[in-house]
């Protein structure tokens, strides 16, 4: 929790949209609460008005500062249906069935400025969540592949950033090519930066360090490093590096022959595909007994978060504060 207090203070007034797709969802609501309370956004939940403001009295939460609003009656319907049909070149009936999805709708907010940030997840897998947002909102100019991150605090580790490391990618692409890879990395630097302030030491992880090992999983990883120097030659970044060699410095003296302002010293770990990602940072999290903040999705042409299904209050509050910040940073490039 000390992380999302951290990451508050940087949100400037409660200004930002944020449009909750499971907006019946009795953790959502008790989220969208705190989320007014603590001035972090504004909220806005998708569904029955009738349902949410049933169980929003069983849970004694005041609906006056949250917006709710049902997809089958909105006014906005029709526009966006008219333009999801055109985009995609499909017949206005079957564009409408889409948009009458939560989270096509959420997103169809997202993109046309009706909302500025998507939260979605708690009851939608996260393959639904992305498809939605890279169909209807679409990704970053530079970037083709959206991915994931999640930020690891771990109870005593002491690395570049105190007890923080960041992941990638633990929830959305599950064999990742060079380029790829090489998109995930440059999405974590950018994410990096802009939410914490870090200046980014990427490790490309595998199971070799520098040419130990020999195979064509090492060979992708080498690749999509090469990738990333050629598309983005100010990052500091190394691989093929195992995951010792990647965070503890008297184990890169000894596997890392050539100078290398990553070996030991890496804040993002990006990990060769989704078994690797997934696992590795669970078992930090339930062995170390450490906090795993995320998964938060990035390289989108505006902010969206998923969540697990698993999600707490505190995880939904936290992927708020994550897209709200994100959001400010869009709208003060756009002025």
């Amino acid at each position: 929790m000390d992380t999302l207090l951290e990451l508050k203070k940087k949100i400037e007034g409660a200004s930002a949209r944020v449009v909750f797709p499971e907006g019946e969802n009795e953790s959502v609501i008790l989220a969208a609460s705190r989320i007014v309370q603590e001035e972090i956004a504004r909220p806005i939940l998708l569904g029955r008005k009738s349902v949410i403001e049933e169980l929003a009295a069983g849970l004694t939460v005041d609906l006056d500062k949250i917006a709710v609003l049902d997809i089958t009656s909105s006014p906005k319907l029709d526009e966006y249906v008219s333009v999801y049909g055109k985009d995609r070149n499909l017949p206005l009936g079957a564009a409408r069935l889409i948009l009458r999805k939560p989270v096509y709708f959420g997103a169809m907010m997202t993109r046309m400025g009706d909302a500025d940030a998507m939260v979605a997840g708690i009851a939608t897998p996260t393959e639904e969540v992305a498809m939605a947002s890279e169909l209807i909102i679409g990704t970053q100019g530079d970037i083709s592949t959206p991915s994931s991150f999640t930020l690891m605090d771990i109870p005593g580790y002491k690395g570049e950033e105190g007890s923080q490391l960041i992941f990638a990618d633990a929830a959305l692409n599950p064999n990742p090519t060079s380029e790829q890879l090489a998109d995930i990395a440059i999405s974590c630097a950018r994410s990096a930066r802009k939410y914490f302030g870090w200046e980014p030491r990427i490790a490309f992880l595998s199971f070799s360090t520098k040419g130990s090992a020999m195979h064509a999983d090492v060979e992708k990883v080498v690749e999509a490093v090469r990738i990333v120097r050629e598309r983005q030659p100010d990052l500091l970044v190394d691989g093929e590096l195992q995951a010792d060699a990647a965070i503890v410095p008297e184990v890169a003296k000894k596997k890392i022959e050539e100078s290398s302002a990553v070996g030991g010293r890496a804040n993002i770990l990006v990990f060769p595909d989704l078994d690797a990602g997934n696992i590795g940072y669970k078992l930090v999290q339930r062995l170390t007994h450490g906090a795993a903040y995320g998964p938060f999705l990035q390289g989108f042409a505006k902010p969206v978060s998923d969540l697990s299904r698993g999600a707490t209050v505190d995880d939904i509050v936290g992927a708020a504060i994550l897209v709200v910040i994100e959001a400010q940073l869009h709208e003060n490039t756009s002025h």
